[in-house]
């Protein structure tokens, strides 16, 4: 596997590739892999004739009090993983590759509505942030699919809708949630537990499931949320939200809707914040 950290390397290769008639697979990562990650590898690997990840912190993601300064910065581990893992690129760019005039004076895309409901309330201008450096990213790697984790269900569909709004030729394909066998998501933040939080942590899932099995069996969504984010509670949780959405949009259901719809949670344990969603069809 080949490491670049420049616009110019990662051109000319892509040049190269596509010279020979490869197409091209891509995986945006803030670094820090698991799993989880090496899964959305193996998705891409299967659907491409070569694949690039990436690694980047991005710093117009993350809030004033958020932790950019702290998010772990593993990139010898995360070259071993992924060689393991059949990437041929990994592209690690430096800020100032990313962002020629400094974060601050960056073009910024805002992708409207959708960004204006649970993650995007709690965290203002954070998808401003993600929408702004995975579409320099896709500028920079040109590739014709893209793979990210449905974990992150939120950024998945704003993806969506940025590649869908800005007509832009990538394919963008989601991989399925990857869970420890307690059921907790995989998650980079999830080391920032400590042993008694990550006891705990767990109930987020068993929530989303009997959200799912109580709507089932015929309960209102909005009975549903409240009951929900009371038993997080209950666990030792401070809930951002529990909500009952429709997966295509992340519009608030009409009473009688009953299908496509998704279960997402925000939830802090201790000093950790932890996502996690569950699709009820």
């Amino acid at each position: 596997m080949q490491t670049v950290t420049d616009a110019a390397a990662i051109r000319a290769a892509i040049r190269g590739w596509r010279a020979a008639g490869q197409n091209v697979g891509f995986v945006p990562t803030m670094g820090n892999l698991h799993a989880g990650h090496h899964s959305l590898l193996k998705l891409a690997r299967a659907r491409a004739d070569r694949v690039v990840a990436s690694v980047f912190v991005n710093p117009t993601q993350f809030g004033p009090g958020e932790d950019f300064e702290r998010y772990p910065r593993t990139l010898a581990q995360d070259q071993a993983g992924l060689a393991e893992a059949g990437c041929d690129i990994l592209f690690a760019p430096e800020v100032a590759t990313m962002y020629p005039f400094g974060p601050a004076a960056s073009v910024s895309i805002h992708v409207p509505v959708i960004t204006d409901t649970l993650e995007g309330a709690c965290r203002p201008g954070h998808f401003d942030g993600v929408a702004t450096v995975v579409a320099k990213l896709f500028s920079l790697v040109q590739p014709d699919i893209a793979v990210f984790g449905q974990k992150d269900f939120q950024q998945l569909k704003v993806i969506e809708r940025m590649v869908a709004d800005l007509s832009l030729s990538v394919k963008v394909m989601s991989a399925p949630t990857l869970r420890d066998d307690d059921g907790l998501a995989m998650s980079s933040r999830n080391q920032y537990l400590s042993a008694q939080e990550r006891t705990r942590a767990p109930q987020i899932y068993a929530t989303l499931v009997q959200m799912r099995e109580l709507f089932r069996q015929g309960h209102a969504w909005q009975a549903l949320e409240q009951a929900a984010k009371a038993r997080l509670e209950r666990a030792g949780f401070v809930p951002d939200y529990v909500a009952i959405r429709r997966a295509e949009d992340l519009a608030e259901p009409g009473p009688d809707e009953r299908e496509g719809l998704v279960a997402l949670v925000a939830a802090r344990l201790g000093a950790t914040r932890l996502i996690d969603n569950l699709p009820f069809d």
